[in-house]
Protein backbone atom coordinates (compact mmCIF):
# COMPACT_ATOMS: atom_id res chain seq x y z
CA UNK A 1 0.00 0.00 0.00
CA UNK A 2 1.44 3.49 -1.03
CA UNK A 3 1.47 6.25 1.51
CA UNK A 4 -1.05 7.74 -0.31
CA UNK A 5 -3.59 5.37 -0.24
CA UNK A 6 -2.47 4.59 3.43
CA UNK A 7 -3.14 8.57 4.45
CA UNK A 8 -6.77 7.32 2.77
CA UNK A 9 -7.50 4.73 4.74
CA UNK A 10 -6.28 5.83 8.01
CA UNK A 11 -8.12 9.24 7.72
CA UNK A 12 -11.70 7.14 7.78
CA UNK A 13 -12.49 8.06 4.14
CA UNK A 14 -12.38 4.85 2.58
CA UNK A 15 -15.54 3.88 5.10
CA UNK A 16 -17.44 6.40 3.18
CA UNK A 17 -17.45 4.63 0.18
CA UNK A 18 -20.06 2.45 2.03
CA UNK A 19 -22.43 5.24 2.79
CA UNK A 20 -25.23 6.54 0.81
CA UNK A 21 -24.01 11.06 1.51
CA UNK A 22 -27.48 11.81 0.38
CA UNK A 23 -29.37 10.50 3.27
CA UNK A 24 -27.53 13.03 4.99
CA UNK A 25 -30.33 15.94 4.06
CA UNK A 26 -33.24 13.97 5.41
CA UNK A 27 -31.29 13.16 8.54
CA UNK A 28 -30.36 17.30 8.67
CA UNK A 29 -34.31 17.89 7.74
CA UNK A 30 -35.70 15.19 10.23
CA UNK A 31 -33.50 16.92 13.54
CA UNK A 32 -33.96 20.51 12.60
CA UNK A 33 -38.40 19.07 12.25
CA UNK A 34 -38.48 16.86 14.66
CA UNK A 35 -40.98 15.03 11.92
CA UNK A 36 -41.02 12.75 9.61
CA UNK A 37 -43.70 14.03 8.15
CA UNK A 38 -42.43 18.05 7.89
CA UNK A 39 -39.08 16.79 6.51
CA UNK A 40 -40.32 15.03 4.12
CA UNK A 41 -42.70 18.03 3.02
CA UNK A 42 -39.87 20.44 3.35
CA UNK A 43 -37.38 18.27 0.96
CA UNK A 44 -40.03 16.93 -1.47
CA UNK A 45 -39.91 13.01 -0.42
CA UNK A 46 -42.91 10.82 0.26
CA UNK A 47 -43.05 9.79 4.33
CA UNK A 48 -42.23 6.56 3.71
CA UNK A 49 -39.01 7.11 1.43
CA UNK A 50 -38.30 9.82 4.58
CA UNK A 51 -39.12 6.95 7.10
CA UNK A 52 -37.04 4.83 4.87
CA UNK A 53 -34.02 6.84 4.85
CA UNK A 54 -34.40 7.23 8.90
CA UNK A 55 -34.03 3.76 9.74
CA UNK A 56 -30.95 3.67 7.12
CA UNK A 57 -29.21 6.65 9.14
CA UNK A 58 -30.24 5.31 12.90
CA UNK A 59 -28.43 2.01 11.73
CA UNK A 60 -25.04 4.00 10.74
CA UNK A 61 -24.98 5.78 13.72
CA UNK A 62 -26.25 2.95 16.02
CA UNK A 63 -28.99 5.56 17.62
CA UNK A 64 -32.22 6.16 17.37
CA UNK A 65 -31.81 10.16 16.90
CA UNK A 66 -35.58 11.07 16.99
CA UNK A 67 -37.17 9.05 20.22
CA UNK A 68 -41.75 9.93 21.10
CA UNK A 69 -42.24 9.87 24.57
CA UNK A 70 -46.07 10.41 25.16
CA UNK A 71 -46.55 11.71 22.13
CA UNK A 72 -43.80 14.46 22.05
CA UNK A 73 -40.59 14.03 19.24
CA UNK A 74 -37.27 14.64 21.06
CA UNK A 75 -33.74 14.23 19.76
CA UNK A 76 -31.42 11.81 21.31
CA UNK A 77 -28.22 13.34 22.70
CA UNK A 78 -26.46 12.07 19.92
CA UNK A 79 -28.65 13.73 17.26
CA UNK A 80 -28.48 16.83 18.98
CA UNK A 81 -24.60 16.77 18.63
CA UNK A 82 -24.73 16.22 15.21
CA UNK A 83 -26.88 19.18 13.95
CA UNK A 84 -24.37 21.89 13.84
CA UNK A 85 -21.79 19.92 12.01
CA UNK A 86 -24.18 18.63 9.96
CA UNK A 87 -25.46 22.25 8.93
CA UNK A 88 -21.89 23.12 8.40
CA UNK A 89 -20.75 20.30 6.39
CA UNK A 90 -23.63 20.14 3.91
CA UNK A 91 -23.14 24.11 3.19
CA UNK A 92 -19.80 23.58 2.46
CA UNK A 93 -20.21 20.85 -0.07
CA UNK A 94 -22.85 22.97 -1.65
CA UNK A 95 -20.76 25.91 -2.04
CA UNK A 96 -17.73 22.84 -3.21
CA UNK A 97 -19.72 21.90 -5.90
CA UNK A 98 -21.00 25.45 -6.81
CA UNK A 99 -24.74 24.89 -6.47
CA UNK A 100 -26.21 28.76 -7.81
CA UNK A 101 -26.36 31.30 -5.15
CA UNK A 102 -29.80 31.82 -3.54
CA UNK A 103 -32.75 32.88 -6.01
CA UNK A 104 -35.84 34.00 -3.92
CA UNK A 105 -37.85 34.26 -6.76
CA UNK A 106 -37.24 30.30 -7.12
CA UNK A 107 -35.86 29.02 -3.82
CA UNK A 108 -37.98 26.43 -1.63
CA UNK A 109 -36.38 26.91 1.49
CA UNK A 110 -38.16 27.17 4.97
CA UNK A 111 -37.58 30.49 6.57
CA UNK A 112 -37.11 30.36 10.09
CA UNK A 113 -37.41 33.52 12.46
CA UNK A 114 -37.28 33.02 16.34
CA UNK A 115 -38.81 35.72 18.49
CA UNK A 116 -41.15 36.90 21.53
CA UNK A 117 -44.72 37.12 20.68
CA UNK A 118 -44.85 40.23 21.42
CA UNK A 119 -41.94 41.22 18.74
CA UNK A 120 -43.91 38.45 16.44
CA UNK A 121 -46.73 40.39 16.99
CA UNK A 122 -45.39 43.97 15.74
CA UNK A 123 -43.38 42.36 13.16
CA UNK A 124 -45.51 39.26 11.92
CA UNK A 125 -47.81 40.44 9.75
CA UNK A 126 -45.77 42.60 7.64
CA UNK A 127 -42.45 39.74 7.70
CA UNK A 128 -45.06 37.28 6.49
CA UNK A 129 -46.22 39.70 3.68
CA UNK A 130 -42.53 40.24 2.51
CA UNK A 131 -42.43 36.55 2.28
CA UNK A 132 -45.01 35.61 0.25
CA UNK A 133 -44.31 39.00 -2.25
CA UNK A 134 -40.84 38.36 -2.50
CA UNK A 135 -40.25 34.53 -1.96
CA UNK A 136 -43.17 32.75 -3.36
CA UNK A 137 -41.80 29.62 -3.18
CA UNK A 138 -40.60 29.84 0.37
CA UNK A 139 -42.31 28.72 3.62
CA UNK A 140 -42.03 31.50 6.54
CA UNK A 141 -42.19 29.70 10.11
CA UNK A 142 -41.90 31.73 13.27
CA UNK A 143 -40.81 30.58 15.94
CA UNK A 144 -42.37 32.00 19.02
CA UNK A 145 -39.87 31.70 22.56
CA UNK A 146 -39.41 33.69 26.26
CA UNK A 147 -35.23 33.61 26.33
CA UNK A 148 -33.01 31.86 23.60
CA UNK A 149 -31.09 29.55 24.29
CA UNK A 150 -27.89 27.99 22.61
CA UNK A 151 -30.56 24.98 21.29
CA UNK A 152 -32.48 27.51 19.45
CA UNK A 153 -30.01 27.45 16.56
CA UNK A 154 -29.17 23.67 17.06
CA UNK A 155 -32.22 21.83 17.75
CA UNK A 156 -35.06 24.28 15.65
CA UNK A 157 -33.07 24.84 12.57
CA UNK A 158 -33.45 29.06 13.01
CA UNK A 159 -32.07 31.08 10.88
CA UNK A 160 -32.19 34.15 12.71
CA UNK A 161 -33.08 35.08 16.30
CA UNK A 162 -34.58 38.87 17.11
CA UNK A 163 -33.35 39.46 20.81
CA UNK A 164 -34.32 42.11 22.90
CA UNK A 165 -31.26 44.11 24.11
CA UNK A 166 -31.86 43.33 27.69
CA UNK A 167 -30.44 39.83 26.99
CA UNK A 168 -26.83 38.53 26.22
CA UNK A 169 -25.96 36.27 23.66
CA UNK A 170 -22.89 34.57 23.14
CA UNK A 171 -23.15 35.65 19.00
CA UNK A 172 -23.31 38.86 17.38
CA UNK A 173 -25.72 41.57 17.14
CA UNK A 174 -27.34 43.99 15.28
CA UNK A 175 -30.06 46.66 15.55
CA UNK A 176 -32.88 45.61 14.24
CA UNK A 177 -35.00 48.41 15.60
CA UNK A 178 -35.36 50.83 18.28
CA UNK A 179 -38.04 50.48 20.91
CA UNK A 180 -39.28 52.18 24.23
CA UNK A 181 -41.18 51.64 27.44
CA UNK A 182 -44.32 53.83 27.89
CA UNK A 183 -47.59 53.72 30.08
CA UNK A 184 -50.74 51.73 28.77
CA UNK A 185 -54.06 52.15 30.27
CA UNK A 186 -58.12 51.87 30.02
CA UNK A 187 -59.40 55.03 27.90
CA UNK A 188 -61.58 55.45 30.82
CA UNK A 189 -59.27 56.45 32.94
CA UNK A 190 -59.61 61.20 33.54
CA UNK A 191 -58.19 62.13 30.67
CA UNK A 192 -56.10 65.32 32.77
CA UNK A 193 -53.88 61.93 34.77
CA UNK A 194 -50.77 62.40 34.30
CA UNK A 195 -48.59 59.36 33.42
CA UNK A 196 -47.18 58.97 36.70
CA UNK A 197 -50.70 59.70 38.18
CA UNK A 198 -51.87 56.66 36.01
CA UNK A 199 -49.07 55.40 37.63
CA UNK A 200 -49.81 55.53 41.27
CA UNK A 201 -53.66 55.86 40.80
CA UNK A 202 -54.38 52.60 39.14
CA UNK A 203 -54.22 48.87 39.66
CA UNK A 204 -51.29 47.44 37.52
CA UNK A 205 -51.69 44.35 35.34
CA UNK A 206 -48.17 42.76 35.16
CA UNK A 207 -46.57 39.40 33.42
CA UNK A 208 -46.54 36.69 36.00
CA UNK A 209 -42.70 35.86 35.57
CA UNK A 210 -39.16 35.17 37.64
CA UNK A 211 -37.75 37.93 35.47
CA UNK A 212 -38.97 41.47 36.77
CA UNK A 213 -40.17 44.27 34.04
CA UNK A 214 -37.16 46.22 33.58
CA UNK A 215 -38.87 49.59 34.15
CA UNK A 216 -40.49 48.56 37.76
CA UNK A 217 -36.77 48.73 39.46
CA UNK A 218 -36.62 52.34 38.17
CA UNK A 219 -40.66 53.19 39.48
CA UNK A 220 -38.78 51.59 42.92
CA UNK A 221 -35.84 54.02 42.69
CA UNK A 222 -37.68 56.35 42.25
CA UNK A 223 -39.89 55.84 45.25
CA UNK A 224 -42.85 55.76 43.47
CA UNK A 225 -45.75 53.24 44.93
CA UNK A 226 -47.96 51.55 42.81
CA UNK A 227 -50.34 48.53 43.23
CA UNK A 228 -50.24 45.23 41.01
CA UNK A 229 -53.94 44.53 40.45
CA UNK A 230 -53.36 41.24 38.19
CA UNK A 231 -50.88 38.79 37.36
CA UNK A 232 -50.83 36.84 33.48
CA UNK A 233 -48.86 34.46 31.69
CA UNK A 234 -49.75 35.68 28.68
CA UNK A 235 -47.86 38.83 27.58
CA UNK A 236 -49.78 39.67 25.14
CA UNK A 237 -53.17 39.93 27.29
CA UNK A 238 -51.78 43.03 29.05
CA UNK A 239 -53.02 45.55 27.14
CA UNK A 240 -56.38 43.47 25.94
CA UNK A 241 -57.46 43.52 29.87
CA UNK A 242 -56.12 47.38 30.07
CA UNK A 243 -58.47 47.96 27.33
CA UNK A 244 -61.29 46.57 28.75
CA UNK A 245 -61.03 45.42 32.54
CA UNK A 246 -59.15 48.68 33.21
CA UNK A 247 -56.36 49.56 35.34
CA UNK A 248 -52.48 49.96 33.48
CA UNK A 249 -49.03 48.36 32.49
CA UNK A 250 -46.07 49.04 31.08
CA UNK A 251 -45.30 47.95 27.85
CA UNK A 252 -42.98 48.49 24.82
CA UNK A 253 -43.88 51.22 22.49
CA UNK A 254 -44.19 49.39 19.25
CA UNK A 255 -46.41 46.45 20.94
CA UNK A 256 -48.68 49.19 22.15
CA UNK A 257 -49.21 50.69 18.80
CA UNK A 258 -50.09 47.58 17.19
CA UNK A 259 -52.29 47.04 19.83
CA UNK A 260 -54.39 50.35 20.01
CA UNK A 261 -55.32 49.32 15.98
CA UNK A 262 -57.26 46.68 17.46
CA UNK A 263 -58.43 48.02 20.91
CA UNK A 264 -59.25 51.66 22.35
CA UNK A 265 -56.05 51.75 24.42
CA UNK A 266 -54.67 55.12 26.07
CA UNK A 267 -51.00 55.74 25.71
CA UNK A 268 -48.93 57.72 27.62
CA UNK A 269 -44.97 58.26 27.53
CA UNK A 270 -42.74 56.71 30.65
CA UNK A 271 -42.57 59.31 33.13
CA UNK A 272 -38.37 58.85 33.90
CA UNK A 273 -35.54 59.18 31.92
CA UNK A 274 -34.66 55.38 31.23
CA UNK A 275 -32.74 53.29 28.25
CA UNK A 276 -34.33 52.24 25.27
CA UNK A 277 -35.56 48.34 24.57
CA UNK A 278 -34.47 47.36 21.01
CA UNK A 279 -34.40 44.78 19.54
CA UNK A 280 -31.46 42.87 17.96
CA UNK A 281 -31.24 40.60 15.32
CA UNK A 282 -28.86 37.42 16.39
CA UNK A 283 -27.35 35.09 13.39
CA UNK A 284 -27.00 31.50 13.73
CA UNK A 285 -23.75 30.52 14.17
CA UNK A 286 -23.89 27.41 11.55
CA UNK A 287 -25.75 29.91 8.57
CA UNK A 288 -23.08 29.63 5.72
CA UNK A 289 -25.11 30.81 3.04
CA UNK A 290 -24.02 34.36 2.48
CA UNK A 291 -26.98 35.45 -0.06
CA UNK A 292 -29.69 34.31 1.88
CA UNK A 293 -28.76 36.13 5.16
CA UNK A 294 -28.19 39.32 2.91
CA UNK A 295 -31.83 39.14 1.23
CA UNK A 296 -33.53 37.93 4.90
CA UNK A 297 -31.30 40.82 7.13
CA UNK A 298 -32.79 43.50 4.20
CA UNK A 299 -36.23 42.22 4.54
CA UNK A 300 -36.39 42.18 7.89
CA UNK A 301 -34.83 45.94 8.14
CA UNK A 302 -38.05 46.41 5.62
CA UNK A 303 -40.68 44.83 7.82
CA UNK A 304 -39.70 46.67 10.57
CA UNK A 305 -39.80 50.08 9.16
CA UNK A 306 -42.60 51.68 10.74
Amino acid sequence: MSETEAGVAGSGLDRLASVNLNLLVPLLAVLEERSVTRAAERIGLTQSAMSHAVGRMRRLFGDDLLVRHGGVATLTPRALELIAPLRAVLQQTAELVDFPGFDPATDRRVVTVAMTTSTAFVLGPRLAGLVAERAPNATLRMRTIAVPTESTFTEHGVDVVLLSEAYASPHPRERLYDDRCVVVASPRTRPDATALELLTGEPHIVVDSERRVFPYGVLDEQGVNYRVGQRISDFLLVPYLVARAGGVALLRYRVAAAMRTLLDLRIEEFPFPIPGLGIDMVWNPNLGDQQFIAWLRQLLFDAARP
